[in-house]
């Protein structure tokens, strides 16, 4: 049987949703079947049919409550909302001023935090109820040097997402998508040119970079009923993760104690 994840009649809320992992994201809802809200402070210079654009800067509770009314008075619902809005530029943490560090938590934990609260407060009035999905990332699971407060914010996010799905259950299910490197149109301005690009992806297992349609099937998936039974959960999706750094570092003649490295595996066919 087909996995049909079917959204037809849902309402969709997306932050961030203009660009990016966003504009993925947007997409793979709208294939599902949803209507979809999208947000930013800046809107993009077209709308596929059946998107909406709202000004709006999540950090701000006010702007938050109206983008979500207003949302509510042109649908009369809200059945799912992604926080994918976020990010954070490069800063050594030494030197970086405790406002930017500020910034960057609150955009990062808080605005995610505001814009789940208000739209629990909505989701718990309908007879559905409603999914919450926000956007991670393998940085609050791992050292992110050069964006540490980055980091320590999702890392909060994935709690919050767990102690939220236990709070606002049964009617609203809460679950996170821990996102690894994917291939934007902003790819060169952290991996450098197509070469670069290649390079950074053939350290990932999968052999490349994701697609921001990956993560947004992977949050279209969340959302919809197929997924009935899962909240509180964080949905890793970074191909297969990072490769340690001491494989890169070792002169054994196996890359690991188990013989299981790539030299490991060829010398176990030689022994065949």
């Amino acid at each position: 049987m087909a996995l049909d994840l079917d959204l037809d009649g849902a309402v969709a809320l997306v932050t961030g949703g203009v660009r990016g992992v966003g504009s993925g994201i947007t997409r793979a809802l709208r294939a599902a079947g949803a209507r979809v809200v999208i947000c930013a402070r800046t809107g993009p210079d077209t709308l596929d049919d059946g998107v909406e654009f709202a000004t709006c800067d999540v950090r701000d509770p006010d702007d938050v409550g109206r983008l979500v009314d207003g949302v509510v008075a042109r649908h009369g619902r809200l059945d799912v909302v992604v926080n994918n809005a976020g990010g954070a530029p490069f800063a050594d943490a030494a030197d970086a001023s405790p406002n930017f560090h500020s910034k960057v938590v609150a955009l990062n934990l808080l605005a995610p935090l505001t814009v789940a609260q208000r739209a629990n407060a909505v989701m718990q009035r309908q007879d559905s109820g409603g999914a919450i999905v926000n956007i991670s990332s393998v940085s609050g699971a791992r050292p992110s040097p050069g964006t540490a407060a980055y980091g320590a914010a999702k890392a909060g996010l994935e709690n919050l997402t767990t102690s939220l799905a236990i709070e606002w259950a049964p009617k609203v299910r809460v679950n996170a998508v821990r996102v690894g490197m994917v291939e934007t149109e902003r790819a060169a301005m952290h991996y450098g040119d197509a070469e670069g690009v290649a390079a950074v992806g053939a350290t990932v297992p999968v052999g490349r970079l994701a697609r921001p349609e990956e993560i947004g099937d992977c949050v279209a998936f969340l959302a919809s009923a197929r997924a009935s039974y899962i909240s509180g959960s964080v949905l890793t999706a970074h191909g297969g993760g990072e490769m340690p750094a001491f494989l890169a570092a070792a002169n054994a003649d196996t890359a690991s104690p188990s013989g299981t490295g790539r030299d490991g595996q060829q010398r176990n066919k030689e022994q065949a």
